[in-house]
């Protein structure tokens, strides 16, 4: 892939790591990004050697700005003849994903960025990182942000980020479960390929049909969800993977997943 690609895709091992490649505009969000980053998504679910996705951008500067507003017109051209916006479907592509996903915060992550890091299943940030909504300082909202932001951190906060736009750190992410894990700068990506590692060796079956049910009951009420889920152990426990996994509980070995 060219250098001056919006974004980069590089397979390391068994995870695919999809890379903002914009860093001297702050990894900010345009149209190739939105295009590059769902590519990635599509690729790493048709290659069943990738087992997890990680998002991330170039540099220490910044993860994700948001969107290019160098270009204000374009970032807000919308066409309203179309119920759907790019950015709006990509979030919708994370959501129904069902490969695990990690966001890699290596730096500044702000406005629509903020809405890269909600639509990942798990986040492990630099120290030095600041977060934040500012779009009510441009005359926006985060109203697509918010979709997701809502269900991951507390009310209170998220009305405190939206309403006044200032930014805060990382522990105030971590304190909010915004995001997993901080590590300094140097140790970020060991600790990135540790969270890999703890996905890797689990069962790909049991992830698969676990994130497909972690959604399928987000908006259900505990009866619809119960029912739902004593469906579902039933059928996990007919597959290959949970065959196996039990066999080599019995046996004390390590189990050899066949993914299926």
């Amino acid at each position: 892939m060219a250098d001056k690609a919006s974004v980069l895709q590089e397979k390391r091992g068994q995870a695919l790591w999809i890379t903002i490649n914009r860093p001297d505009k702050r990894n900010a969000i345009n149209g190739e990004v939105v295009a590059g980053i769902a590519r990635g998504y599509r690729d790493a679910h048709d290659d069943p050697d990738i087992r997890v996705i990680v998002l991330t951008g170039t540099g220490d500067k910044a993860f994700c700005a948001g969107a290019d507003l160098q270009h204000t017109g374009a970032a807000f051209a919308f066409d309203f003849s179309r119920p759907n916006v790019d950015y709006a479907d990509l979030l919708r592509l994370a959501q129904n994903a069902t490969k695990p996903s990690i966001a890699r915060v290596n730096g500044a992550c702000m406005a629509g960025g903020m809405g890269l890091l909600c639509m990942t299943d798990m986040a492990v940030a630099a120290d030095h990182v600041r977060f934040g909504l500012p779009e009510v300082k441009v005359g926006v909202f985060p109203m697509q942000v918010l979709s997701l932001l809502q269900s991951i951190a507390p009310r209170r906060l998220v009305n405190e980020w939206a309403l006044t736009g200032e930014p805060f750190d990382a522990q105030a992410a971590l304190a909010a479960g915004l995001i997993n894990h901080v590590a300094p700068a140097a140790e970020l990506d060991a600790k990135v390929d540790w969270l890999v590692g703890r996905l890797t060796d689990k069962s790909p079956t049991a992830i698969r049909r676990g994130k497909y049910a972690m959604r399928a009951i987000a908006s259900m009420s505990f009866d619809e969800a119960i029912a739902y889920t004593e469906s579902q152990i039933a059928l996990l426990a007919m597959t290959e993977d949970a065959k196996e996994g039990l066999k080599a509980f019995a046996e004390k070995r390590k189990p050899s997943w066949p993914g299926r």
